[in-house]
């Protein structure tokens, strides 16, 4: 079933769920996928450095609905730019990265005669739109006309079901994954760590965009409790948004501001170290009104470096470990129980270790791109004729222009 995917989020532009589809998708058959993505800065260099073959167009919304003259263009223009694609190449079916406002673009297109479609569904998106009328309209027609709907989760098919009323026949759990040959174990090595900043100080690192659902306030709350008991510890945060000036006041307001490291946003080599160099990783995420965490990508990036990991009870996290071998879920709405674990975890190295083993194999075993990849290929019915589709269709363009 040969497929075109929709995705504004895709490499060069850093994001989980770019990252996912790019990893995913360019490990499958050659002929068998085309991806339309936005024109980010550095695509040019981007594209050339692969093979997937990438059309770029303008792909961002100022705004998702359609009530403003402004988003009823801009979905007009989107839909006939992908609309020139389809009738070039022909896909069978069009893969949308979100149901909104990719998925609204495909939901147009089909009821003018276009593919059919199908929907990723990643949680954070879900609530967006369910806290408007206008992007709750658009996006439950998105979901009544998608031949399946792809959720990253347990947690996010939950949601499916029982806010959007889509049936359980339609829904296809597939959990994102990691790069197991780039994410890997390192030994401790003092002079990395002191380019990070950390020296020999026990670490405790958080990845993920500084908001309210991911926690971090509660890890600095946390901290006075566990600076008692390991008074060099140190709180890493890699990330950025909008709440950082709240968690920069809050660390001088707990008396920690020595404690806490803000990173800003890494570099994909400085990912890479901080999860190798670190001791622990937490993502005491929690559930913000109707925002919860719908996976949690970085917990695998973590265990696939050998770390132990820790996170909320909210959301989709628990699908991410193997617990409590490689890591647990606790309750991260107070900091209570998160200052006894990480005390606890950073006074017991034997225990750090064999739960990092164990996770480097769990991350390998279960979450490894290769192992999805073959996963995809049943869900997305790709066989020796899918990969050719594409292929035969792009020199039959060639001969005819």
């Amino acid at each position: 079933m040969p497929a075109l995917l929709i995705s504004e989020i895709f490499p060069p532009k850093h994001g989980g769920s770019g990252r996912w589809f790019w990893e995913l998708y360019r490990r499958l058959p050659s002929g068998s996928v085309r991806v339309v993505a936005n024109d980010w800065h550095g695509s040019v260099e981007f594209d050339s450095s692969h093979e997937l073959p990438i059309h770029r167009i303008p792909l961002r919304f100022a705004h998702w609905g359609l009530l403003k003259p402004s988003g009823s263009a801009r979905y007009y223009q989107v839909a006939r730019a992908v609309r020139r694609i389809i009738r070039q190449y022909h896909p069978d079916v069009i893969h949308c990265g979100r149901c909104v406002p990719e998925g609204f673009v495909a939901w147009t297109l089909k009821r003018f005669g276009g593919p059919p479609y199908w929907c990723y569904a990643h949680g954070e998106e879900l609530v967006y739109a369910g806290g408007s009328r206008e992007l709750g309209w658009m996006a439950r027609r998105v979901l009544r006309g998608a031949e399946r709907v792809i959720a990253n989760s347990q947690t996010t098919a939950e949601i499916l079901r029982q806010e959007w009323q889509v049936p359980a026949s339609r829904i296809t759990v597939f959990h994102p994954g990691v790069d197991t040959t780039k994410f890997v174990p390192e030994v401790r090595n003092l002079a990395t760590r002191e380019r990070l900043g950390w020296g020999d100080r026990p670490v405790v690192l958080t990845v993920g965009a500084l908001s309210a659902r991911k926690g971090q306030d509660t890890m600095i709350r946390a901290l006075p409790v566990i600076c008692r008991a390991i008074p060099n510890v140190l709180y890493a945060i890699a990330g950025e948004g909008w709440e950082r000036p709240r968690l920069e006041a809050l660390a001088n307001e707990f008396g920690v501001a020595d404690a806490v490291q803000f990173r800003g946003p890494p570099t994909d080599e400085d990912l890479v170290e901080c999860y190798q160099q670190c001791d622990l990783f937490a993502l005491p995420n929690r559930r913000e009104g109707n925002d919860v965490e719908g996976f949690g990508i970085v917990l695998l990036e973590a265990q696939a470096c050998g770390k132990p990991v820790i996170a909320g009870t909210s959301g989709g996290t628990a699908e991410t470990m193997n617990i409590p071998h490689t890591g647990i879920v606790i309750d991260c709405t107070t900091p209570d129980r998160l200052a006894e674990t990480a005390i606890e975890w950073l006074q017991d190295s034997v225990r750090r270790e064999t739960m990092g083993r164990a996770a480097r194999e769990w991350a390998e075993q279960k979450f490894d791109w290769e192992v999805l990849g073959e996963q995809a290929r049943q869900i997305f019915g790709i066989d020796s004729q899918t990969q050719n589709h594409f292929i035969d269709q792009q020199s039959q363009a060639a001969i005819i222009g």
